[in-house]
């Protein structure tokens, strides 16, 4: 199972209060990880689950300006992954849910034939140095990651 999903810088969100269609919208973060919002200003979204960031804009909202708020909160757009090294085309690519390194690498055009099929280096956009792990079936990728695909030798 993989950890909860955590919001971050360039994701794009759809927030929905019922029966306030003025401050229903999308909104994207911002590169300080906070959403703009009408009535409440800025919200600290980065680094939060959906759930927590709904939680928050509800206890906001409750503040003094409506009486028992429901906010809907879902992630539209996720912010991008990265490969790089042997594959056909590095780049940015948009992530999609549930997204393994096998898809990360056939989005890429597939391995080339110098590429060491056995290993990955993965760099989590939370974290500042990437981690060499066995190339499986199953390892996953999450937003912002990083995904290098080293060269074999011989």
């Amino acid at each position: 199972m993989p950890p909860a999903y955590t919001l971050g810088s360039g994701d794009q969100l759809r927030i929905i209060v019922f029966g306030e269609e003025n401050l229903s919208g999308e909104f994207f973060i911002d590169g300080a990880g906070m959403v703009s919002l009408p009535l409440v200003g800025e919200v600290p979204a980065a680094g939060k689950t959906v759930a927590a960031f709904r939680a928050e804009l509800e206890s906001r909202l409750s503040d003094g300006y409506l009486n028992d708020p429901r906010v809907s909160a879902e992630v539209l757009n996720y912010r991008p992954f990265y490969i790089l090294g042997e594959v056909e085309e590095s780049g940015e690519y948009p992530y999609t849910d549930g997204l393994t390194v096998m898809n990360a690498v056939a989005r890429a055009g597939g391995f080339t034939y110098r590429a060491n099929t056995r290993v990955v280096f993965l760099k989590r956009a939370e974290t500042n140095a990437e981690v060499e792990l066995p190339l499986t079936a199953t390892l996953r990728v999450m937003p912002g990651d990083t995904i290098r695909i080293a060269e074999r030798f011989f």
